[in-house]
C-alpha cells in the first residue's frame, strides 16, 4: 500500500511527493520536507504516534491503518481540539467501490430480516475482522436501530467456538482469509423468499488509491476527524 501511495501522489498532476519514510525512519523528516500532508499507511502499533505528531505540527493526515478504536479516536478528537485547522482522515478502506456498497448495505439492511457479513483477505493481514467489515457492520447497526428493526433470528443452540463469526454490533462478521485474495467481502440481506447480495472485490492495492488521493485533496478543507470516506461522498447522508 505504502508502495502503491507513493507511486499515486507521484502521478497526481495537483501533487508533489516531498518525503517518503520507512518505518525506522524519524518523523522529523516530515517537517524537514516541508509536507503539509502525509499518509499513514503502517500498522496499529505506530499509527497512532505518526498522526499525532503531524497533528500537533499542524499537517493534515489521511490514514489507513487499522486499530483506531473509539478510546482512540476520542484523544485524537481532544488534540484536534487544540489544532482546529487540521484535519484528519481515518478511512477503513480507500476503495470508492467498497465504500460505496457498505453505504448502500446500510441503506438496504433496515428493509431485511437478516443480516451477515463475510470478509476475505490475504493471509499476512493482521487484523480480523477487517477494519472495513467492522465499519459496515457500525453502519448496519446504526441504520437498523434507528428503524427498530429487530436482532437477526438465530436458533443456534450448539455451536463450535467461532463458528458464528465475530458479534460486531450485533452483525455476525465472518473473515477469510486465503492465499491470492487481496481484499473483498459480502454483505448478505436476508427476508422470507428472498436474498440480496452486495459485494465488492479489490484484485489490485491500484484499486484504493482514487480513494488515498481524494482524501489528500479534501482533508485539508474539512478540519477535525472524518472517520470514514463516506464523509467525504455526497451519500445523501445515509451511510
Amino acid at each position: 500500500m505504502g508502495s502503491e501511495a507513493v507511486h499515486a501522489v507521484e502521478n497526481a498532476a495537483d501533487m508533489e511527493l516531498v518525503a517518503a519514510l520507512g518505518r525506522h525512519d524519524p518523523l522529523q523528516k516530515v517537517l524537514d520536507a516541508g509536507a503539509t500532508h502525509i499518509v499513514d499507511l503502517t500498522v496499529p502499533g505506530s499509527t497512532e504516534t505518526n498522526v499525532r505528531f503531524a497533528v500537533e505540527h499542524g499537517v493534515h493526515a489521511v490514514v489507513g491503518t487499522t486499530g483506531w478504536t473509539d478510546e482512540r479516536r476520542a484523544k485524537l478528537t481532544e488534540i484536534l481540539a487544540e489544532h482546529p485547522q487540521t484535519g484528519v482522515l481515518i478511512a477503513p478502506n480507500f476503495a470508492l467501490g467498497s465504500v460505496l456498497a457498505s453505504a448502500f448495505a446500510a441503506q438496504a439492511a433496515k428493509y431485511f430480516e437478516s443480516v451477515e457479513i463475510i470478509e476475505l483477505h490475504h493471509p499476512n493481514k493482521i487484523d480480523a475482522p477487517s477494519g472495513t467489515a467492522v465499519r459496515t457492520a457500525e453502519l448496519i447497526s446504526k441504520n437498523r436501530r434507528a428503524a427498530g428493526v429487530p436482532a437477526s433470528p438465530d436458533a443456534t443452540e450448539s455451536l463450535l467456538d467461532g463458528a458464528r463469526g465475530a458479534d460486531v454490533e450485533g452483525v455476525h462478521v465472518h473473515s477469510v482469509r486465503l492465499r491470492g485474495l487481496v481484499a473483498h467481502q459480502e454483505v448478505l440481506l436476508g427476508s422470507e423468499g428472498e436474498q440480496l447480495t452486495l459485494r465488492h472485490d479489490s484484485f489490485d492495492r491500484a484499486s484504493f488509491m482514487p480513494g488515498v488521493l481524494l482524501g489528500l485533496r479534501t482533508v485539508g478543507s474539512r478540519p477535525g476527524l472524518a472517520y470514514g470516506l463516506d464523509s467525504y461522498l455526497d451519500l445523501g447522508g445515509n451511510a
